[in-house]
């Protein structure tokens, strides 16, 4: 009998280990997602700070609207979702939300069209997915 259990204790060690394989590979579509946002974050903040009102604004948030509503439409068909990947995306979300309201309100009011304050704003603005990306591909 005691034999019987660890046969059946290594098989289910050895789906476990399957089950976490599959689990690890099917989650790599949040490093695209992140890679993506981040560029995305980048490239619009561009937009709005050099390209002349109200086109760069329009252009901007009408990008946005569509690049978020892709990544929402693409996140919600993936079939696995990591453990603690609420939490993980909403420090990201967090992070980049803190950088993109500083970035464009400072922007806005002091350096509108002044490529000086855009280009390292639009910069950091996408790091927080960049980074994410990357550190969810490490994981």
């Amino acid at each position: 009998m005691g034999e019987y259990a660890s046969s059946d204790a290594a098989a289910a060690l050895a789906r476990a280990q399957e089950l976490s394989s599959m689990v690890r590979k099917r989650t790599a579509w949040y490093v695209r997602y992140q890679v993506v946002y981040g560029c995305a974050a980048g490239l619009l903040v561009l937009v709005i700070g050099l390209v002349k009102a109200p086109f760069g604004t329009a252009v901007g948030i009408g990008g946005w609207v569509a690049t978020i509503t892709a990544l929402s439409v693409y996140a919600a068909r993936q079939p696995v979702a990591r453990r603690g990947f609420g939490r993980w995306h909403g420090i990201m979300i967090g992070t980049w939300a803190l950088l993109y309201s500083a970035v464009l309100v400072l922007g806005l009011l002091f350096f509108r069209g002044d490529a000086s304050w855009w280009v390292p704003g639009a910069v950091v603005v996408s790091l927080p997915g960049l980074i994410g990306g990357y550190l969810e591909a490490r994981k």
